[in-house]
């Protein structure tokens, strides 16, 4: 999960705009790239309405919290956030602290009654609210405490954000929410069904991104194959992708979050044949045993899924396989988990993340039989891990001697022509990275580098330019 206290990590992208003068603040992200976005959101509209972001929460009057409660862990983080906030806020320091988000919306009241100090609560869906909440906190008002709205039945509106990624990179989230009601995911309950923003929309916020310096745009969503299935009556995601291939500006599109459903010949065409899409795809597949993908209501199998992988690798050039796995989930058995170690060691994704299952104590999962140790869920995390990690070496080995496109993303401190950079084979924030070394170098840029080296997961590469 990412935690970003804003303003101290990128302060050069949230400098700019007018200073506010109804009040300083300090903002913590906390989260997947989809809570970022929301966060993004609610940072421009404090923006336009006035309120000035501050680089710690020394200088700030207030303080906001978007949360994560996606996992036990994920909840964890939030909670020490939270309640850092809250004692800077007991000593004087901060006049008050709003929390919004994912943790927000997963326990609602039962947040104040454990830190009844907590100021404000904002919904996933109250974001839109932000500012008039800030106004209430500055304003010493203590009613209409909670903000929390229904899930629309369109995604809201993601424009006019205050960007904290770097400029020549966004993420651009084209739905909100998810149907798929797997037995160990409490997303649903969080963020509602699925709910496509329309075709045009995505269009005119890509072009705003790409107008505004943005070179990568990075395909978020909870079920990313299943767009446009509720608003247009069928999956619409080949048209979207057709028509954002098309804005001047973006030179890569990464698509995230691809569920297996839905996967069509026409898409993978359309994602081969494409100018800008990268051969770059991300498939949470969580198991591959048919019993695990049953009791997780996966609704699909695995020879659905072999044959769906299969087709990518022979029809996609180049592709880069990335995936997420589950280990000890309830009913595992020794010889099921043992299956999915033979596939990941088949399959040789180049790009792979393994989580223990969390017990979500309002998820169908929690109530099935056999649950696993933690012991034992680690010891199977770790040894896929382990596999994982030789693929992975082996992966970037062949990498060496090689010429790959290499975006720049920020400067190796006190490195003058040293840069941390990614290949096409590299999501920012969850995969590897490449030290660039050239002259000439900046952000953002696009440049042809020869690997020369592998330091653990990451590359070495010389600029060529």
């Amino acid at each position: 999960m990412e935690s970003l206290p804003i303003a101290s990590t990128r302060p050069t992208e949230v400098a700019t705009g007018t200073a506010g003068n109804k009040g300083r603040y300090a903002f913590v992200s906390l989260g997947c790239p989809k809570n970022l976005v929301d966060s993004e959101r609610m940072l421009g509209l404090l923006q336009l309405d006035g309120y000035e972001l501050v680089p710690s929460a020394d200088d700030a009057d207030f303080a906001i919290v978007n949360t994560c409660g996606f996992i036990e862990s994920a909840r964890t983080e939030s909670f020490a956030a939270i309640d850092e906030m809250l004692e800077r806020k007991r000593q004087g320091l901060l006049r008050g602290v709003i929390v919004s988000g994912c943790l927000a919306e997963r326990q609602q009241e039962e947040l104040l009654v454990e830190r009844p100090d907590i100021d404000h609560l904002v919904g996933v869906f109250g974001r839109e609210e932000v500012t008039k909440v800030a106004d209430r906190l500055i304003a010493g008002l203590d009613e209409q405490r909670l903000v929390f709205r229904p899930a629309p039945v369109r995604a809201l509106d993601d424009t006019q954000r205050m960007r904290v990624t770097p400029r020549h990179f966004a993420y651009l989230k084209i739905s909100e929410g998810c149907d798929r009601l797997c037995t160990f995911c409490a997303i649903p309950k969080m963020r509602g069904k699925h709910a496509t923003k329309p075709i045009e929309e995505v269009i005119a916020e890509a072009r705003e991104l790409a107008d505004d310096g943005v070179k990568e745009l990075v395909i978020v969503a909870q079920d990313t194959t299943y767009y446009g299935k509720d608003l247009y009556g069928e999956p619409r995601l080949v048209e979207l992708l057709r028509e954002l291939d098309t804005v001047d500006g973006i030179e890569w599109i990464r698509l995230m979050y691809l569920y297996p459903m839905y996967f069509t010949d026409e898409l993978i065409d359309t994602i081969a044949d494409s100018r800008n899409i990268l051969p770059y795809l991300d498939m949470p597949l969580q198991h591959i045993n048919d019993r695990m993908l049953r009791r997780m209501q996966r609704r699909v199998n695995r020879a659905e899924t072999d044959v769906l992988v299969g087709k990518l690798r022979e029809r996609v050039p180049g592709l880069v396989m990335r995936s997420t796995m589950i280990t000890g989930f309830p009913g595992e058995t020794d010889e099921e988990f043992a299956e999915l170690l033979d596939y990941v060691d088949e399959q040789r994704f180049e790009r792979l993340g393994v989580f223990t299952y969390s017990l979500e104590p309002d998820t169908p999962a929690a109530r099935l039989p056999n649950h696993i140790d933690e012991a034992a869920k680690e010891r199977r995390r770790d040894e896929l891990m382990a596999l994982q990690q030789q693929v992975a070496f082996e992966f970037a080995d062949r990498q060496i001697g090689t010429q790959q496109d290499v975006i720049i993303d920020t400067p190796v401190p006190d490195e003058p022509t040293a840069w941390i950079g990614r290949t096409v084979a590299d999501a920012p924030d969850v995969d590897c990275v490449v030290y660039v070394t050239g002259d000439g170098l900046a952000a953002g840029q696009i440049v042809k580098c020869e690997v020369v080296a592998r330091s653990d997961y990451d590359l070495v590469a010389v600029a060529l330019d």
